[in-house]
């Protein structure tokens, strides 16, 4: 599903992102990857959604050679792959519903299909009933629920998590970590990047740790231990 061989990433002679990561990751798994701040983690993903290209090694995402990937294939793949961040992100003229529907119209999908999508979307996040409030209705929960829900329009085979609990209170982090849960339990591969030691050690699922770009950790069932 993910495959990293030989991957790194410099930006100049004397900044190395990434070093040498060897990685694999398989359809269904949910996998945290740690690490203090500049240890390479935010590059990770952007060379998992094409965002940037490695320096050397070679990158495989379901089926697809992303090291050369042509721009013009670029939305196909992203297509396969939803992305949360940290910051939501989302349009403040529009509705809930706008906002998930969106995504689907910029890709061209028929209204049919958008129509049948969208509810049951929200319905998967909570937000069933709150399709026509908009952005500054709701609380910073309520929004990386739209966000998750604008991820998995295209039924993605992988859902990339940066930091997206990182402005909500434990509550509202507990909710979006559940609903991560539940998304992994419908089959698809969930990679959560966080800082936040309480959910990695809840999680019980496999670890992942980044220090100075390179892997220096890779547990089955791990714990945060930095």
């Amino acid at each position: 599903m993910i495959s990293l061989k030989g991957v790194s990433k410099r930006y100049s002679p004397n900044v190395v992102a990434l070093d040498d990561i060897q990685l694999e990751i398989e359809s269904g798994e949910f996998v945290s990857v740690v690490g203090q701040s500049g240890t390479g983690k935010t590059t990770l993903v952007k060379l998992i959604i094409a965002e940037e290209k490695p320096t050397t090694g070679h990158i495989e995402i379901g089926g697809w050679n992303v090291t050369k990937i042509s721009q013009h294939d670029i939305p196909f793949l992203r297509r396969q792959i939803g992305v949360i961040f940290q910051d939501f992100k989302l349009l403040s003229k529009k509705t809930v519903y706008e906002n998930v529907a969106f995504a689907l119209q910029v890709s061209g999908a028929p209204r049919v299909r958008i129509k049948d999508v969208v509810p049951k979307l929200l319905d998967i996040v909570g937000l069933g009933n709150m399709g026509g409030r908009y952005p500054h209705q709701l609380s910073g929960g309520e929004q990386q629920r739209v966000v998750i829900a604008r991820s998995m329009v295209h039924r993605p085979k992988i859902l990339v998590a940066d930091e997206p609990t990182g402005n909500l209170d434990s509550v509202n982090t507990q909710e979006i970590i559940e609903i991560l849960r539940r998304i992994n339990e419908f089959g698809t591969t969930v990679l959560l990047v966080t800082h936040n030691r309480e959910v990695v050690n809840q999680l019980k699922k496999r670890v992942i740790t980044l220090h100075n770009g390179r892997i220096v950790s890779d547990e089955k069932v791990g714990k945060y231990r930095l």
